[in-house]
């Protein structure tokens, strides 16, 4: 009782019957004929119709009725032959059901088909033949062949009439069955002498209007008299088979006796059922009375079978006999399933108790052979469950997932409980529609590329695939670079991703000197709705590539200066003359360097280390080695192909320090002069040109000047006071260069060899600017402008960097001075008053004739008052004090110690008269404070 119940709510929840209706409509109407207003009568309203497609379900039956869904009524689809439908039922109807979807409902509808007199009284036979004694007695009943009418009701046969009623009439016997008997019953005794055959007419008449009829001849044949008629041992005899009996099985045996004695007394028996088949269906042997099954019987089609036997003698008397024969049933039916709606597809969301498909079984056997049950064996995520008396629905029981199993196919098997049991399946697909369930999954949970650097924007580095397991439209998916920064600059300036494909290509050339990896997150996103995402990381590599030479860091060279490493002659085999240093911004192997000596002016004398880079002798240095060697080294790294970068080693053999001036001032001259020839051709021409008609008219002007003034201080009485500018002394005026080389130098930490230079701290690297041949006469024609009283630049007071030794300054600096000088506090000079001024000019102007003709080839062109001639006796203590270029500090020498060490501090500074005779000492490599002051100095 609880399944049943439960059977029935779920009915009740998945598919609603509303209601019942009948129709009564006459047979034989025309086609399209109006049978009932089925949206009035149920209340249904026409979109209701058409949006749940609406439709007539007949079964197995014939469409006789079809459904207008515009007008909601019934109408005639065929003819409809009642006797065809129904034969002799009654009532006949036509029952059928009426579908809804969405949701799934139905109704149940009948249709009543009134009978019309169609169909006139036949008789099966064309004639009946009678053979009765002429002795038969009044009253002797002779059964006739009944008529048959088709129809039924008082459309159907009424009575019968005979004609001539001269010896029968008719008399008329109500079976149980509703049937009636017609027998001719003798009147009027025969007279076989008077007429030996009589002919009659029986006509049947039915009661529809208008009113029909048929006939049938009845000949009578008199014989000699038979006073003794067949007499059946029982009026009714009843038996039953079963349906699947097989033809021949006796059913029953009738019998009947007969007084007579002869021919009179022999009887012979038949069946004389003319309505139905049942003559058909069965067979009686004439002589023993025995039935036989002559057909097959069908209990789904009839039941119960009625056969009227008659017993003749040999006289022509006759006896009848009802003989009722019951068929029995067996499971000979299977159950027919039939489907009333089926959804084909469902989505996988769907949820769980719906109806997918309503099923309708027939099982024409009856009892327990006739009740179906219905199950589905397969473990699917389905089940059926029964609604009502042979109506079943398939309905959800479980959660459904397109991307397991997209597709499935549903048998059910329905069985009726007969023994044995007989089934029948059915099987139906079921497509699970998708729903975007699923996320795109890539196939790794990251990525990882190579790429070689320099690459050609736009290259394809590599392709990310994520795929979805959803179906069509929510599995295509789609590739879409993340925001992000890189380096500050957008991801998106680095790679591209192709949508489509999830091919990633490189959008700019990448440098693996700038950037060796990156790493960004790209997003595949489906194409349902809403559409699901899931992320990755893909990280890339940059490879190296060798597309950087290496770079020289030292020695550096630069277009206005050469550098020159010292290696004096005293050097030792293995001697480190300097090392030249190198990187490369390439990784691994292209960054490996290898050093290697591609040209020398002596090969034999310098070799350069393999890995490090590191120049030293391979012998000896001589006395006949050049002071000037000059070494190309290449650098090559390791990669393929290798690239090579050269340097230019210039290396002095030497000494002296003047020695190597001399040397690298000529080459700095020569090499200067080869680079841009035809340029500097050129602009020394125009130079020349404005410099000579310049020169020109300053020199008249000057010489003009000169003579004027030298008249105008010829006979002035004015003592002459010589005056020297605060940044040079003179020394006491011994020696052939009396005036003091001021030098800047840069120095290595092999300086230390040089006996020229100091010994701490100091570096052998001598920077010569190639603007440094001028002569003396400009230094210190420059610096004397410097010197006037309305120079804006100012002098800084003495700092603590030059506290040096007295034997670490080269020239006059060097000279013995007391502790203020070592120390650095010496009183600073004070500019000179304008009568000192006065004075000095007064006296430069009245000995320029002389000082011109007393320059000697040690003074270099220096002006009158830097000549021997000058002693400090016509110059005052605190003029004597020497200013160093570049430096704050002023060395003061005393009158006392001037003496002593003048010879001293000459053979320190000073080259050789003849080196000095040669060349004009370069000037020093500015300072970047020295390079302002000459900046003012040019401006002044």
């Amino acid at each position: 009782m609880g399944l049943l119940g439960l059977f029935f709510i779920l009915f009740l929840c998945f598919i609603s019957v509303r209601g019942q209706i009948s129709y009564s409509v006459p047979e034989e109407l025309p086609r399209g004929s109006f049978v009932g207003d089925i949206s009035q009568d149920l209340s249904l309203d026409l979109n209701r119709l058409k949006s749940g497609k609406a439709r007539i379900y007949t079964g197995d039956n014939a469409d006789y009725i079809e459904l207008d869904k515009e007008k909601g009524v019934l109408l005639v689809k065929d003819r409809i032959d009642r006797e065809a439908i129904c034969a002799e039922t009654t009532p006949c109807a036509l029952h059928f059901q009426v579908i809804l979807e969405n949701p799934m409902e139905f109704y149940s509808v009948t249709v009543e088909v009134t009978d019309v007199n169609d169909n006139a009284p036949t008789f099966k036979r064309g004639e009946m033949e009678f053979r009765i004694s002429e002795s038969a007695v009044t009253g002797a009943g002779f059964v006739l062949e009944q008529a048959i009418d088709l129809d039924v009701g008082k459309n159907g046969l009424q009575q019968y009439a005979l004609y001539p009623t001269d010896n029968f009439i008719l008399k008329l016997l109500n079976q149980v069955d509703g049937n009636k008997m017609v027998e001719m019953i003798l009147e009027k005794p025969l007279d076989r002498e008077i007429k030996d055959h009589l002919s009659l007419i029986l006509t049947a008449v039915d009661g529809g209007e208008p009113q029909l009829s048929g006939s049938i001849q009845i000949n009578v044949h008199v014989i000699d008299s038979n006073d003794h008629a067949p007499i059946f041992t029982q009026k009714i005899y009843k038996s039953s088979i079963r349906e699947d009996s097989s033809t021949g099985t006796v059913v029953i045996k009738v019998d009947a006796v007969d007084a007579d004695q002869g021919s009179n007394a022999k009887i012979s028996y038949a069946i004389l059922n003319s309505v139905d088949d049942a003559s058909d269906l069965f067979k009686i042997n004439a002589e023993t009375g025995e039935i036989q099954l002559a057909g097959k019987t069908d209990y789904e089609k009839k039941r119960q079978y009625q056969l009227h036997v008659q017993a003749r003698d040999g006289g022509g008397l006759t006896d009848l006999c009802k003989v009722t024969v019951e068929i029995i049933d067996t499971n000979d039916n299977i159950p027919v399933v039939n489907v009333m709606s089926k959804s084909t597809v469902v989505t996988e969301d769907v949820q769980l108790g719906t109806v997918v498909t309503i099923l309708n079984t027939l099982d024409p056997d009856s009892g327990e052979n006739g009740k179906v049950k219905c199950e589905i064996k397969r473990e699917i995520p389905f089940s059926i469950v029964s609604t009502s008396n042979n109506f079943f629905s398939i309905i959800t029981d479980n959660e459904l997932d397109r991307e397991t199993v997209s597709e499935y196919n549903i048998t059910v098997t329905c069985s009726d409980e007969g023994i044995p049991s007989l089934s029948s399946n059915i099987t139906f697909k079921l497509q699970i529609s998708d729903v975007n369930d699923n996320v795109p999954v890539f196939e790794r949970s990251s990525y990882e590329a190579y790429i070689v650097e320099n690459n050609t924007p736009g290259l394809s580095i590599f392709r990310v695939k994520a795929i979805d397991t959803d179906w069509q439209q929510n599995a295509h998916v789609s590739y879409i670079l993340e925001d992000s920064s890189i380096n500050g600059a957008p991801v998106s300036s680095y790679v591209s991703v192709s949508a489509e494909s999830g091919v990633i290509h490189a959008v700019r050339s990448f440098d693996f000197e700038q950037i060796k990896d990156f790493q960004f997150h790209i997003k595949a996103l489906d194409g349902g709705s809403p559409p699901l995402s899931s992320n990755v990381t893909v990280k890339i590599q940059i490879q190296d590539e060798n597309d950087n030479p290496p770079q020289i860091l030292y020695p550096v060279q630069t277009g206005a200066s050469l550098l020159a490493e010292i290696v004096p002659r005293s050097a030792d085999v293995g001697y480190l003359v300097t090392k030249v240093v190198a990187v490369d911004v390439d990784s691994g192997q292209n960054a490996w360097l290898s050093y290697k000596l591609q040209k020398a002016t002596d090969r034999a004398l310098f070799e350069v280390g393999l890995q490090n880079g590191e120049i030293r002798t391979i012998r000896q240095v001589t006395d006949k080695d050049a002071v000037k060697q000059r070494l190309t080294v290449i650098v090559e790294d390791n990669g393929q192909p290798s690239r090579s970068a050269t340097v230019i080693v210039n290396v002095a053999v030497a000494d002296s320090f003047p020695e190597v001036l001399s040397e690298f001032t000529d080459f700095s001259h020569d090499k200067e002069y080869n680079e841009n020839l035809t340029f500097y051709l050129v602009l020394a021409l125009a130079v020349v040109s404005f410099l000579f008609i310049t020169c020109l008219v300053v020199i008249i002007s000057v010489k003009i000047y000169r003579w004027r003034q030298s008249r105008i201080l010829y006979h002035s009485n004015l003592p002459v006071i010589p005056y020297y500018p605060p940044r040079y002394s003179d020394t006491l005026g011994t020696g052939t260069l009396p005036h003091v080389y001021n030098y800047e130098v840069c120095r290595t930490t092999d300086s230390r060899k040089s006996d020229k230079f100091g010994r701490d701290g100091s570096q052998n690297v001598l920077i010569l600017d190639r603007s440094s041949t001028g002569t003396m006469q400009r230094m210190q024609s420059e610096k004397s402008i410097l010197d006037e009283p309305d120079s804006p630049v100012e002098q800084k007071p003495p700092n603590n960097d030059w506290r040096f030794t007295q034997g670490q300054r080269p020239g006059p600096s060097g000279a013995t001075g007391g502790p203020e000088v070592a120390m650095g506090t010496g009183p600073w000079p004070q500019p000179p008053t304008e009568a000192e001024q006065l004075q000095a000019l007064m006296a430069a102007a009245n000995e320029v004739s002389e000082a011109t003709a007393t320059l000697g080839p040690g003074t270099m062109g220096l002006s009158t008052r830097y000549s021997p001639q000058f002693t400090l006796q016509h110059v005052p203590d605190y003029r004597q004090n020497v200013y160093i270029p570049g430096s704050t500090a002023t060395l003061t020498s005393n009158p006392q110690q001037q003496q002593a060490t003048a010879q001293q501090a000459t053979q320190q500074a000073l080259p050789p008269p003849q080196a000095s005779a040669q060349a004009e000492p370069p000037k020093a490599a500015q300072t970047p404070a020295s390079k302002k002051k000459s900046t003012k100095k040019e401006k002044k």
